[in-house]
């Protein structure tokens, strides 16, 4: 959109994200991300990391449940109904919860969602939540790592854990449905311009680093 004053043609007023990150304003300041990759990939340290880096909250869905079902909020009782029965929460649920946690106002300047959307019916959930409050995604970092690689770092892991339902059967199983759910949305974000594909494999702090290069040159 431009605006015209009495001496002609004035800037062009900014009316995207890109647009407004180039604009010396608060607004232009503010970071919202979305962070998606497959188990054994790194994701929940370099969310945390570039939480700190953006001054942003990292909000993912599981301390979104936990602070529900510890706080007994109505989606928290009903979230925990459906685990009590061994059924999956339904999805408008969570899109519920992860609504009620983006209006609290720790998130006015920006945040890193982890583990939302995880499928088709939530990327349009998530685009309703963001157009009712009038905001948009910076981008979607996609961490990507090869299978042997992810099946190496788990299996160590739950090694090192103890944890003994972590079978190479199940890791590849989680990973295969993580892949068959994940490819037509991070398609999808890609279409849009959004998205920001960068190899998690490496030392912790030149993954981060190639995060915000990667960032910086697809998004703008």
């Amino acid at each position: 959109m431009t605006e015209t004053t009495e001496g002609g043609p004035a800037a062009a007023t900014p009316t995207t994200r890109r647009e407004l990150h180039g604009a010396p304003s608060a607004e232009a300041r503010v970071t919202r991300l979305v962070i998606m990759g497959p188990q054994g990939a790194g994701k929940g340290t370099q969310a945390a990391r570039l939480a700190e880096l953006f001054s942003i909250p990292a909000i993912s869905t599981g301390d979104i449940f936990r602070a529900n079902i510890k706080g007994g909020t109505d989606l928290g009782k009903l979230a925990q109904e459906y685990s009590a029965k061994g059924e999956l929460v339904p999805d408008e649920v969570t899109d519920q919860m992860v609504r009620s946690r983006l209006g609290e106002d720790d998130v006015k300047a920006g945040f890193l969602l982890d583990g939302y959307p995880r499928n088709a019916h939530q990327v349009e959930a998530l685009d309703g939540i963001l157009a009712d409050l009038g905001w948009e995604l910076d981008g979607v970092i996609e961490l990507t790592a090869e299978r042997e690689e992810l099946l190496s770092r788990i299996s160590k892991r739950a090694e090192i854990e103890g944890r003994e339902d972590d079978t190479p059967e199940a890791i590849a199983r989680r990973l295969d449905i993580y892949d068959e759910q994940t490819a037509p949305l991070t398609a999808a974000y890609s279409e849009r311009g959004l998205l920001a594909k960068v190899d998690g494999i490496g030392d912790v702090s030149e993954v981060t680093e190639r995060i915000v290069q990667a960032l910086a040159a697809e998004l703008g």
